[in-house]
């Protein structure tokens, strides 16, 4: 086999990483089970109304899971309600307290995250556990690298990966210990170089399904620009089963760069992917602008999966465009219209992003059909 004939057979992800499942309400994690996108309200979580309005608009953009603060004993008794009203599953997160924990595995969520670098008494941590069992609760270890245990730090001279990895197994065997393995760990480092190597020792070291993120990575665009890396790198290498983008930000911009990183690697296809020339000395029109009105109105629209291409010159625009679901490649006064590969025509530049967007509209409905009409013949074949 020649070299170009290996690179096309060759897999251009590795394979998932086996592991476990759990089932944190109504998501599945681990075990193939598509890679889950999660986020975190930014709400005082006792503050009810609020919270909900936050955990719904995370949903609506596509989280499937959303974490919420429980620093205090009015944060646990608020947490009844917006479970019974959230419409997606409700993680927990507590820290210091394990009579917080108490309280929302009484009040009904789905998961509970518990930090093993804050809660020190293991025969508290071991009610906590016998509790969630007897609920059918999974627990996150997760190990952060600005929390792990004094003695911990100095034994391995820093937040090593090493470190982090320690500190997360010795409290899994402590849930083990009980009986318990509805369980997911995280790792989680501000370095992105730490974080990675601290998934691979962990992933190599365990079969529990593992929850991704790089800790305080800041605001956009280097907060995404990290996440990416960190999220996207160990995604490819076929490690991680839900992923948590942490931005200084809107959390609902964390759930859209989820979305783009499992996009970008063809996990997960959920909406539109837009690709779009940076533009140069050969662009004959403002490509920029362009693409701008075109990703404004593609927003709005919420289409179903479908790659649109907005060239701006005749070197790669053709090319890209026809390869897209739909594409233009525009030029000077006009554009010419690419549909699954097809030319279209040649359209005037006042009708291109409304000729662009209409053909986008009509290809996302003809694929939308496909699929379904491909469900019902399985299911036919099956009957």
């Amino acid at each position: 086999m020649d070299v170009s004939t290996a690179a096309r057979t060759a897999p251009l992800l590795s394979q998932r990483r086996p592991s476990r499942r759990i089932r944190l309400g109504t998501v599945d994690i681990g075990d193939g089970a598509p890679v889950s996108i999660q986020s975190m309200t930014t709400t005082k979580t006792e503050d009810i109304g609020a919270t909900l309005i936050q955990v719904h608009a995370l949903a609506t953009q596509g989280a499937d899971i959303v974490r919420v603060a429980v620093p205090h004993e009015a944060d646990a008794r608020a947490l009844a309600p917006i479970v019974a009203q959230a419409g997606v599953p409700i993680v927990a997160d507590v820290h210091f307290s394990y009579r917080l924990a108490l309280l929302a595995l009484e009040a009904g969520v789905q998961g509970l995250r518990l930090n093993p670098g804050n809660i020190r008494d293991e025969a508290q941590i071991r009610t906590v556990v016998r509790e969630a069992a007897g609920a059918k609760v999974p627990i996150r270890v997760g190990a952060n690298a600005g929390s792990l245990d004094r003695g911990l730090l100095a034994r391995h001279g820093g937040p090593t990966p090493e470190a982090l990895v320690e500190s997360a197994l010795a409290e899994v065997r402590v849930l083990e210990d009980e009986g318990f393995r509805d369980i997911k760990i995280s790792v989680k480092h501000q370095n992105v170089a730490q974080m990675i190597a601290a998934y691979r020792l962990l992933a190599a070291a365990t079969t529990y399904p593992l929850h991704l993120g790089v800790n305080e990575a800041g605001p956009p665009p280097t907060g995404l620009v990290k996440s990416a890396i960190g999220i996207g790198t160990l995604l490819a290498e076929g490690i991680g089963d839900t992923i948590r983008v942490s931005l200084t930000a809107d959390p609902v911009e964390e759930v859209k760069a989820a979305k783009s990183i499992l996009q970008a690697l063809g996990i997960r296809r959920s909406t539109f992917d837009l690709v779009a020339c940076p533009s140069c000395g050969r662009a004959e029109l403002d490509v920029v602008g362009l693409t701008n009105q075109v990703m404004a109105r593609l927003e709005a629209l919420a289409l179903p999966p479908v790659q649109i291409a907005v060239m701006g010159c005749e070197v790669n625009g053709p090319g890209e465009a026809r390869d897209a679901d739909v594409g233009i490649a525009a030029g000077p006064g006009r554009g010419l219209l690419f549909s699954r590969g097809r030319q279209i025509g040649w359209v005037p530049a006042d009708r291109m992003v409304d000729a662009l967007l209409e053909e986008a509209v009509k290809v996302a409905r003809s694929k939308a059909a496909d699929v379904a009409e491909a469900g019902m013949d399985g299911l036919g074949e099956g009957a």
